[in-house]
């Protein structure tokens, strides 16, 4: 376990204390972790602790209303004129033929047909909504806090539900600098840990039966590569684990940019674009889609999902008939499986329908994570203590997505890798991507002066270069299984550290 005064000390305003006692109580509420440390740095004491649960349960109910409340608020809207102000997400479209944005809160029903934003109001928050120029959000589905009026039906206009305010949700200063300042003061050792707690987990709890050190570690380490697609555009990969283990909890909760699709049917509207509504799907504007349940997952048309599916995995874009559809997000590709079925030389992929088993398909992704390495969840791994704010850290993954920041330090990973001759394009792709994704989530301070050292390099090898090489590994044993007259020949090309 890391320092709490130390982290505290170095992030004076970004810490939250995270009792599972209190946590329970957000999750059972549906509430997702960016939210819930939002709302506790307003209702905390000064010593990070919740002194009345009524009040917060109270509060609870006001801010983020269910979808049960969605006749409370068109009441207050067409009643009083407005309603009071509450936590959502909100996606924009402009409506072509009528010339107007409109705007959709999907938790609460409010769908674009129904909605209208004056353009009196659209200068006012449009920011707040897009993004300036020199930001990277531009993105749908922006949570903010939202206030909503009501215009009724006038001529042959229908009534509509109007939006009077909207706030962006980012309560904290983000300053990249002051975090890569802060890491400096930590080893990697407890920087592994303060990872580990800014997505609710505790550390110490990773002591599971008669776990040695290194499957410690491990195991931990394995958690933590699970955030590769919130700091890395466009990194895809596939998770095949036993129950139990925190997949949907992190893709689906951790973060407000990215996006958790569960089993069932999706289509190619639903996830690129929509020709109909002329409207992005949700790959276009989000940091990653994470494909839950794969096993039971089914598409409408199969064969134009696999095809659009490896372009974009491929390419970062596709072609929807004439639009030309891109965008920055991983896909990552989630499923249960029996740990005994966890085998790297065996086909781990045979339960999966078949638009999963295509060997082009599967080329395509970055890296496997073994999800067997991470422990069942137990009530010691939940963080109980002071912790880096979710929220705030998130928001941090979130900037170092940017493509000056990705240029960046991929730019120190090529100083630091060498690569034999000949290596196959997409496997050296893979492993220079996922090492850059790594450099930034535990090494983010890191700089042309510091890559120089020594100790660093072998910490750069454990942490970063050496999973790397496994994860994209554990691919291609899968592809040699599933595709082996293409692909049974080939072996992974040598990756080390430059002297």
């Amino acid at each position: 376990m890391y320092d709490i005064e130390k982290l505290r000390q170095h992030f004076p305003a970004t810490t939250v204390f995270k009792d599972p006692s209190v946590m329970a109580i957000f999750k059972n509420a549906k509430i997702p972790a960016f939210l819930r440390d939002w709302i506790l740095k307003r209702q905390a004491g000064p010593d990070g602790r919740i002194e009345n649960m009524d009040r917060l349960s109270s509060y609870l109910s006001t801010i983020i209303p269910r979808r049960s409340d969605r006749g409370i608020l068109v009441d207050e809207a067409r009643s009083q004129g407005e309603t009071r102000k509450f936590l959502a997400q909100m996606d924009v479209s402009l409506n072509h033929r009528a010339n107007f944005y409109t705007f959709e809160i999907p938790t609460l029903g409010f769908t674009h047909s129904q909605t209208i934003i004056e353009d009196y109001v659209w200068e006012r928050v449009k920011e707040d909504l897009l993004g300036k120029k020199e930001d990277s959000l531009g993105k749908s589905g922006v949570w903010g806090l939202i206030k909503l009026g009501y215009m009724p039906p006038e001529g042959k206009n229908p009534g509509r539900f109007s939006l009077l305010d909207f706030k962006n949700f980012c309560p904290y200063k983000v300053d990249l600098e002051a975090y890569r300042t802060a890491r400096a003061f930590f080893s990697i050792e407890e920087w592994m840990d303060i990872l580990l707690g800014a997505i609710d987990y505790n550390p110490d709890g990773y002591a599971v039966g008669n776990m040695i050190k290194d499957d410690i570690w491990e195991a931990k380490h394995t958690m933590l590569t699970r955030l590769l697609p919130f700091v890395q555009p466009r990194v895809n990969l596939v998770e095949l684990a036993p129950q139990q283990t925190g997949k949907s909890y992190i893709f689906g909760k951790i973060g407000k940019y990215g996006w958790m699709a569960g089993g069932g049917s999706l289509s190619r509207a639903k996830l690129f674009y929509d020709a109909a509504a002329r409207r992005d799907g949700i790959i276009p504007s989000s940091d990653f889609v994470a494909i839950d349940e794969i096993k039971s997952i089914h598409f409408s048309d199969t064969a134009e999902m696999q095809g659009i599916l490896k372009t974009y995995m491929e390419d970062g874009y596709t072609t929807v008939g004439n639009v030309r559809v891109e965008g920055e997000a991983g896909i990552i590709l989630l499923g249960n499986i029996d740990v005994n079925d966890m085998d790297a030389n065996a086909d781990m992929f045979r339960e999966l329908p078949e638009v999963f088993r295509d060997s082009a398909l599967i080329e395509r992704l970055h890296g496997f994570i073994l999800g067997k390495k991470i422990p069942a969840l137990t009530d010691a791994m939940y963080m109980n203590d002071w912790a880096l704010n979710s929220e705030y850290f998130t928001e941090i993954l979130h900037l170092l997505r940017s493509s000056e920041e990705t240029i960046r330090y991929r730019s120190l990973v090529e100083q630091l890798v060498w690569t034999k001759h000949g290596a196959d394009g997409r496997e050296k792709e893979s492993v220079l991507r996922l090492c850059t994704a790594y450099i930034k989530l535990f090494f983010p301070h890191a700089d042309t002066e510091l890559i120089k050292d020594m100790h660093f390099k072998i910490d750069f090898n454990r942490y970063c270069l050496y999973p790397a090489k496994v994860m994209r590994e554990t691919v291609l044993q899968q592809m040699q299984i599933i595709n082996p007259t293409e692909f049974g020949h080939r072996r992974m090309s040598t990756y080390k550290i430059r002297d």
